[in-house]
């Protein structure tokens, strides 16, 4: 039987982690207002912040409680609030064969991903991260997958930071290949909204090359984004599975998070107009700051040290899987061409 802990005992680890996020999103800011761009998101340094903090301080064991609050439950909240950001709409204008060929893509690379990450010698668990990060949405995807498949801080801090570094260097270089691979505003579209990872970040890579690749980039980021919930549904079922052995099947709340449900009910309400544009773009920036909020949270418990003994391996990974990624979505081009021809 576990222990119950008063409520009073959550006050310092989230006021904590809510200090910390607070100083992200201001570095954010002054990001923006300097350069114009945030280079390093939030969510990056909210976990660098609470690294940082946690070598400083050495915090007491009385922050645990409300930092592993903050990390578990501020997430599952913002995953819930991120479903109001997709309709059904905006999906069925891309058709029923482009929503297809994103789907395979998006399933194959994740399984290359892993294989590649487990073949460099990753843990299964931080395999899964920079596998689901690389193919569907980068940051978020790692966020939501890491409670399902019960991953340690040390390896979500360590799939985060070495996914954000590459994919700052996603958007600088990816329109360097317009010209190289000599795609139509359409099929650049159809790129950069399957290899970058934000959808702030597809906005960047597509906004220099036309507007009819932003608007293309944008609905195909969406398809992907939306391949969350299916993925991490069955991260649940598999990882359920795996760790019940022999013992009576689970009731179907323990297989299915509450937040994926939520999730999807949130989408299908965004999708039947229960969610205007104004509310969902209110949710969508609440989503946002609760994951910096769980960012922080997760920072304040990672291990600097395991982090760094990881990199090589983490970064390697995710530049093998990012190959791997464009080479699918080029494929994935040309044959849409050659469908429509």
């Amino acid at each position: 039987m576990s222990k119950v802990i008063p409520f009073r005992a959550y006050i310092p680890g989230v006021v904590l982690s809510l200090a910390v996020a607070g100083l992200a999103l201001l570095g954010d800011f002054a990001e923006r207002q300097l350069t114009g761009e945030a280079w390093i998101e939030a969510l990056v340094l909210a976990i660098l912040l609470g690294a940082v903090v946690r070598l400083l301080l050495r915090r007491p064991a009385t922050f645990d409680p409300g930092i592993e609050f903050s990390a578990k439950y501020f997430l599952e909240i913002a995953i819930v609030l991120l479903g109001s950001g997709i309709s059904a709409a905006a999906l069925a204008s891309i058709g029923p064969e482009m929503l297809g060929a994103i789907a395979f893509v998006v399933f194959c690379v994740l399984a290359v991903s892993y294989g590649i990450g487990r073949f460099l010698g990753l843990p299964k668990r931080m395999a899964v991260l920079v596998a689901c990060g690389n193919s569907i949405c980068g940051n978020s995807a790692i966020a939501a997958t890491a409670p399902v498949i019960q991953a340690r801080p040390d390896d979500v801090a360590s799939s985060i930071a070495f996914t954000a570094v590459l994919g700052v260097l996603t958007v600088l270089l990816l329109p360097l290949l317009v010209p190289v691979l000599r795609l139509s505003g359409v099929d650049y579209g159809i790129l950069a909204g399957m290899t970058v990872y934000a959808v702030p970040q597809v906005f960047a890579a597509t906004a220099p090359v036309s507007a009819v690749s932003v608007q293309v980039g944008m609905l195909v980021k969406l398809v992907r984004v939306m391949m969350l919930g299916p993925v991490v549904l069955l991260l649940s079922l598999v990882s359920t599975s795996r760790s019940g052995g022999g013992r009576r099947r689970p009731p179907l709340h323990r297989l299915v998070p509450w937040f994926i449900v939520g999730f999807l009910l949130t989408l299908a309400a965004r999708s039947l107009g229960l969610i205007g544009e104004p509310a969902a773009l209110v949710l969508s920036k609440a989503s946002g700051a609760l994951t910096v909020v769980a960012m922080a949270a997760l920072g304040l418990g990672v291990d600097v040290r395991k982090v760094m003994q990881a990199g090589m391996r983490v970064s390697a990974t995710v530049l093998l899987s990012l190959l791997a990624l464009l080479a699918a979505s080029y494929a994935m081009i040309l044959l849409l061409q050659a469908s429509a021809a």
